[in-house]
């Protein structure tokens, strides 16, 4: 009988040390998913944490740097706006008026570095003409 409660205790703590090890660690690689909105009135909390912003392309905001692979746009979501900067080649897909969602880090001086982008776009296809 001694040996089946040694065996349980262990499993028990063994079960234990490794939820202990699985949860401790998981507020640190949780990333948040705000809106701009969200992003802007969480004030300093928002500075420097690991956030996906989602909102839409702003009009007439994007400038692409082509040589430098540097792009520079506003994501709003109809109540507040968040410059963006982002490095490398953007989605094909990418354009004024798509939903993105862009993973990274607000700043100091309020532009929003991205480090991933991913575009919202509806599942319908249409061939080319030609």
């Amino acid at each position: 009988m001694s040996a089946r409660v040694s065996v349980a205790v262990s499993l028990l703590v063994t079960t234990g040390a490794l939820a202990w090890l699985a949860l401790s660690n998981m507020g640190e690689n949780l990333v948040y998913y705000w809106t701009p909105e969200e992003l802007l009135a969480a004030g300093p909390e928002a500075i420097d944490a690991d956030v996906r912003l989602g909102g839409m392309v702003k009009k007439h905001s994007i400038d692409w740097d082509k040589q430098a692979q540097t792009l520079d746009f506003v994501v709003f979501d109809g109540v507040a706006e968040v410059a963006v900067h982002s490095t490398g080649l953007p989605p094909q897909m990418f354009r004024e008026n798509i939903g993105v969602v862009i993973e990274g880090k607000l700043g100091t001086d309020g532009v929003f570095r991205s480090t991933r982008m991913l575009v919202k776009h509806d599942n319908s296809y249409t061939a080319p003409e030609g």
